[in-house]
């Protein structure tokens, strides 16, 4: 096991933000982790569970606690069932899923973080979630100090939600997800920002290895690369309409709406933009031009300045649209 002392959550995290952790710990293997876990409970330490830092926000103060993050690797593929450790690079394991010509994650790719993050808030992108193929994973309870595994019902996913970041948020350490995945390609129609792409390149290929080059084409082409400008990806949450009411209202003020598998949803970039903030730097923080779910650290002094320029964006959506925008990224206590 790798174990720092006093590390800036700055140097973990895609956003930059955030004071010293006062542990880090990374492991590399399962006795590791019930080490891990030990060292905090003998010196009565809380614990954050932390992936690649692509999704997470840290606080200046801060974590007088544990860092834990999984440095295991590797994929066991049988046939399409693919073990994978959560420590893996999460565009690695789509890359090599497109390579023997499964479908199923090809719409994810270039999306950063580690593979054991993937189910936590349910990853998806033009049409597919991780949830279509997820089996089961292989997590350390540390409620009950047992290694266990939790099946697919266990984690009762929704859009970007499952239990790992609502009712049980950092209770399970994820030591490994099997995915399920078929020979084969994804089906038209496509996402419409991929169907745009088909109609503009006039691509003829629907294989899963073409498919994630033209989602990375497109990812590249709107979305701030977070080693270059610091962000934590998509930063707001899609409004989804809970009622018919909700969802004749919006169609009578003609906005778009995505009729999805999860319901109907208004894209929150489109409701940012449409309220005059795409490219407005606020508080240090500012909005992606292209992307404006997208918040980007140009030159925000901390944790206060994010939350400011978050606020913000929310009521100025309010005011204009009548929607109350929800943060995606999690937060470091």
């Amino acid at each position: 096991m790798i174990a720092r002392e006093n590390v800036k959550i700055s140097s973990l995290t895609t956003m930059r933000i955030g004071g010293p952790a006062r542990y880090v710990f990374e492991v590399e293997k399962l006795s590791d982790i019930t080490d891990a876990y030990n060292f905090a409970r003998l010196y009565n330490l809380q614990t954050f569970i932390l992936g690649g830092g692509a999704n997470t926000i840290g606080h200046d103060e801060g974590f007088f606690g544990v860092i834990i993050k999984n440095a295991m690797v590797g994929i066991e593929d049988k046939d399409g069932l693919l073990k994978i450790m959560g420590g893996t690079v999460w565009d690695d394991v789509v890359n090599y899923a497109c390579s023997k010509g499964y479908t199923g994650i090809e719409a994810l790719s270039s999306i950063p973080g580690r593979a054991g993050a993937a189910p936590v808030q349910n990853i998806g992108a033009y049409g597919q979630d991780i949830s279509d193929t997820f089996v089961e994973a292989e997590v350390y309870d540390s409620k009950t100090s047992q290694f266990t595994v939790l099946k697919k019902d266990d984690f009762d996913f929704s859009y970007r939600k499952s239990i790992l970041n609502t009712t049980e948020q950092n209770r399970y350490f994820v030591i490994s997800i099997t995915l399920q995945l078929q020979k084969g390609q994804m089906e038209r129609p496509f996402y419409k920002s991929i169907e745009i792409y088909i109609d503009d390149h006039r691509e003829t290929d629907f294989s899963p290895a073409n498919i994630r080059k033209i989602v990375a084409a497109i990812r590249e082409d709107k979305i701030p690369d977070p080693v270059i400008y610091p962000s934590a990806g998509s930063f707001f949450k899609n409004v989804y309409l809970k009622t018919d009411k909700d969802i004749r209202n919006a169609e009578k003020k003609e906005h778009p709406l995505h009729y999805g598998k999860d319901g109907v949803k208004i894209n929150a970039g489109w409701l940012i933009e449409h309220s005059g903030l795409a490219g407005e730097l606020i508080h240090g923080m500012r909005v992606s031009e292209k992307a404006c779910l997208i918040l980007v650290n140009d030159s925000a002094t901390g944790y206060e300045d994010l939350a400011k320029a978050r606020n913000e964006i929310i009521f100025k959506v309010y005011d204009k649209f009548g929607y109350w925008l929800e943060q995606e990224p999690v937060e470091i206590p």
